[in-house]
């Protein structure tokens, strides 16, 4: 029996990708107080993407000492979330032995255009039900294997986000099951495949893979991570899930079938099912994800997709986001024949489809088309991306959405119609770091209301007199999707290796 008191309250970090908040949730799943601090991206030549450790951690100190501050008591426990994939090497007392490279990162891009050519992928996925994209361990040992092997000798530990931060406030060393998930992980035994890493190349640096951490486990903040957090040394810490598992457990995803979209600077679509179904002749794209629960997964699509398209059409026609709600309502459902394909990381995209070569268009423009035209053709190409992404991973009954593109009315509407239900908006919009709390308070032994926590929301209805011209949207953006498809998939691995920079072996970067 739990002796944790009504009014106990745990901080919440979600360690983003550019942005690490923190929030304190009671266990009613009110926020009680938060912070947030951006940390760097640094973006450099050849597609590469990669973060400060040290900077990460300055933002988890900071975000924690303001909303301790703010506590009238110190709290019960720190759960921990953040961005997935990516590859943060560190040694065996947590430092960095090179910058972490971002799950946003490129330079492994020809690696997966010659794995899919070769069948590499189509093998791996039979295997673990994993797509391989350029950000996700798999290329990017690889790609280190090739041109920077000494960063691979001198580490101890091949993690992510929130573990390289959990090693350095604890001093364990271990990974949650959803982030080890991708890409050789078996989800169903939760076990690495040694096969797995056989096919990529990489069989050699197996010792680097903690084993995944039993869903309860709880670790205890070290002298040094007290001194920088301010908390007291012992606390409570819990590690994961990361983001995507994160934010479904807070937004009330609770049942099989049940989806959930999250709009942010990435297109994140995951339904939650009872089985694991893999289909070796299907695209090999998207990811199978444990969750706390042992015969529970989440099938997602992630993609590429996202708030990053948004804003760059925003700046492109001179607008804001400010403006996003009258400009979408200043052309109508169709955008007056403008279309886009919204395609636009550097990387391509890796869900529901894997594909490096993949790249944004607007088509449809002539000397009468006006900026809402432009905006709304971007805003609707997410939609329909979202849509082809949740109906790959099976959703069959209630969607929520959360992310930042919901502060937007007219484009939380717009996802409802192109996809032809009910969304359900949490009202906390910080749902991940609420996910990872709900997450600490099972742990700690004294589980919240779920159903409690699930009716904080509002829901957004699709317009049925807008059904029909969305279908044919959507079909319209299927159809030319299929045909860029053929177009990317035809310029072969070299011409791959151009856009995402050259082999030759490069500088990392700035640490």
């Amino acid at each position: 029996m739990s002796t944790m008191s009504t009014d106990s309250v745990i901080i919440g970090v979600d360690i983003g990708t550019s942005v690490t908040k923190a929030v304190a949730f009671g266990r009613d799943g009110r926020a009680v107080a938060s912070a947030s601090r951006p940390s760097r991206l640094n973006r450099l030549s050849g597609g590469r993407v990669e973060q400060d450790l040290e900077d990460v951690l300055r933002t988890v100190g900071e975000v924690c000492r303001e909303v301790a501050a703010a506590l009238p008591v110190p709290p019960a426990a720190l759960a921990l979330t953040g961005q997935g994939d990516g590859l943060w090497l560190r040694d065996a007392a947590g430092r960095a032995v090179r910058p972490p490279i971002s799950w946003m990162d490129g330079r492994a891009g020809a690696t997966v255009a010659r794995w899919r050519e070769d069948g590499t992928l189509r093998t791996l996925y039979a295997l673990t039900g994993s797509g391989v994209f350029p950000g996700c361990h798999a290329p990017l040992l690889a790609w280190l294997a090739e041109h920077e092997p000494e960063s691979l000798e001198r580490a101890e530990v091949a993690g992510y986000c929130v573990d390289a931060v959990a090693q350095r406030l604890t001093g364990v060393i271990g990974v949650d099951a959803a982030d080890a998930s991708l890409p050789f992980l078996d989800v169903t035994t939760r076990a690495y495949v040694p096969r797995a890493l056989e096919v990529c190349g990489v069989a050699g640096y197996a010792r680097l893979l903690p084993p995944p951490a039993a869903p309860d486990a709880v670790a205890r903040l070290d002298r040094a991570g007290a001194r920088l957090l301010g908390l007291p040394a012992g606390l409570p810490v819990t590690a994961g899930p990361y983001d995507l598992p994160a934010c479904a457990i807070g937004s009330g995803v609770r049942e099989a079938g049940d989806g959930l979209l999250i709009v942010g600077t990435t297109l994140a679509s995951q339904v939650l099912t009872d089985s694991v179904r893999i289909d070796p002749d299907g695209d090999p794209a998207g990811m199978w994800l444990c969750t706390p629960d042992p015969d529970r997964w989440l099938r997602a699509m992630p993609a590429m997709v996202g708030t990053a398209a948004l804003e760059w059409v925003l700046e492109f026609t001179g607008a804001t986001t400010a403006e996003l709600d009258a400009i979408l309502e200043a052309a109508p459902p169709g955008a007056n024949g403008v279309t886009a394909l919204p395609f636009l990381s550097g990387a391509g995209e890796r869900a529901p489809f894997v594909e490096p070569a993949a790249r944004g268009r607007l088509d449809g423009l002539t000397l009468a088309a006006t900026r809402a035209d432009a905006v709304r053709a971007v805003c609707e190409s997410i939609a329909y991306a979202a849509r082809h992404c949740l109906e790959a991973a099976g959703l069959s009954a209630s969607l929520a959405l959360c992310g930042g593109g919901t502060r937007s009315t007219a484009w939380a509407r717009l996802f409802a119609d192109v996809i032809g239900r009910p969304v359900r908006i949490p009202d906390e919009p910080e749902v991940g770091a609420r996910g990872a709390v709900a997450v600490a308070w099972r742990c700690l032994g004294a589980p919240v209301d779920a159903e409690r926590w699930r009716a904080d929301s509002r829901t957004v209805e699709p317009r049925a007199d807008l059904r029909g011209v969305f279908e044919d949207g959507y079909a319209g953006y299927r159809a030319r999707l299929g045909e860029a498809l053929a177009g990317w998939r035809a310029t072969g691995p070299r011409s791959r290796a151009r856009a995402t920079g050259p082999r030759s072996r490069a500088n990392s970067g700035t640490h």
